[in-house]
């Protein structure tokens, strides 16, 4: 079946469709979640920034824990069931070099993911997580199937 409709997902975004969609997003540290409904063949996809909402400001879904969350309730308004959901994960690089750990931005968000995952028992059926690699993500609402291309790191010389 070929999709003629797609849908670029920015940052701190959730996307999710009923009708068939190729969601496209582009990965440095961020992780997206995508969810796919085995049964209705639909699918859905987030793009978080930052692992925990601390309960200050907005709950906005740049946090992993608000966006997983506002994914699944999306996925179960459009006539899913929890058990019928499956995830595939990607994202989490570390593509800034730093040589403090607070700042492993890409690794605590892996961590959110997958231990969020694992309470509400979606499993996840495939996943590219972690490396030095930003990654370009296209995900296929209808079928499930992801896609994955590597972004490489660009070297910037000293000028002076």
């Amino acid at each position: 079946m070929e999709i003629n409709n797609t849908h670029f997902l920015y940052p701190a975004a959730i996307h999710a469709s009923r009708s068939p969609c190729i969601i496209n997003t582009i990965l440095g540290s961020c992780v997206t979640v995508c969810l796919y409904d085995q049964v209705n063949r639909t699918g859905g996809m987030n793009h978080f920034m930052l692992p925990l909402w601390n309960g200050q400001g907005l709950a906005s879904p740049k946090y992993g824990n608000i966006a997983i969350e506002r994914l699944l309730e999306k996925m179960i308004s459009l006539g899913s069931k929890k058990s019928n959901l499956i995830a595939k994960v990607f994202g989490g690089g570390e593509v800034i070099d730093t040589q403090h750990a607070q700042f492993n931005i890409g690794h605590r968000n892996i961590d959110v993911a997958i231990q969020i995952l694992e309470e509400l028992r979606i499993p996840v059926k495939s996943s590219s997580l972690g490396g030095k690699l930003g990654r370009k993500i296209s995900f296929n609402t209808y079928t499930g199937g992801v896609s994955q291309r590597y972004i490489n790191r660009q070297i910037k010389e000293g000028t002076g």
